[in-house]
């Protein structure tokens, strides 16, 4: 006697389809959620390294000119005023054998120097205000508690109780000026700010403690 062999269904059912379905959305709508996090964090990151570059040139600018800090053209003292984020003073910042007065200052979370260069006539005398103003770094984040600028008498470090000295400075005190910046290009992650510090000392101000 034959037996009737009955066929057996190897296919999903119409459920077991949908069911597989909805799990591979979600699957792919994780996966792509996970990519565009990746992304955006690579993104964040490599920008971040662009910003703290710029940043990084251009302190390196700020060292030479505040290194390079003399007399201006007329014989007025290097330094006409040192506040927490605004610095004047007198260099030759492009080395063409003038002297130039220099506005450093950070304002809205850029740092611009402002330059004024003397009359071409004697005596020299310069102008009030800068003639040009150049942006240098922008994304800056300091805060009222993180001044952009802090000075130093000649007693550092020996004499840590009178230093930094108050600001505004007394010009004629300062012997060495840090910079500090921190940067980020997004302000609503301050955990991942960077920072960057140096200390420059005013050489030809050493001029002045031998001769006074």
């Amino acid at each position: 006697m034959k037996k009737n062999k009955k066929n057996i269904a190897l296919g999903f059912t119409l459920v077991e389809t949908l069911v597989a379905l909805a799990i591979f959305t979600m699957g792919m709508q994780a996966t792509v959620m996970v990519f565009a996090k990746t992304m955006k964090s690579k993104a964040y990151s490599l920008e971040m390294g662009k910003a703290s570059f710029i940043v990084s040139r251009s302190m390196g600018d700020l060292v030479g000119y505040i290194r390079r800090a003399r007399q201006s053209d007329n014989g007025a003292f290097p330094i006409v005023s040192a506040d927490e984020n605004d610095l004047v003073l007198y260099s030759d910042y492009n080395k063409d054998g003038i002297t130039e007065r220099l506005h450093i200052y950070l304002l809205d979370g850029k740092v611009y120097l402002g330059v004024r260069k003397p009359s071409a006539v004697m005596p020299k005398t310069y102008a009030t205000g800068d003639g040009e103003t150049f942006e240098l770094a922008k994304q800056i984040v300091n805060t009222a508690s993180d001044p952009m600028f802090s000075y130093y008498n000649k007693d550092y470090p020996m004499d840590s109780v009178n230093n930094p000295v108050n600001a505004p400075a007394d010009v004629s005190k300062i012997r060495l000026v840090k910079i500090f910046l921190k940067i980020n290009i997004d302000p609503n992650r301050p955990s991942d700010n960077i920072e960057q510090e140096t200390f420059v000392e005013i050489r030809n101000l050493n001029d002045y403690d031998r001769i006074y």
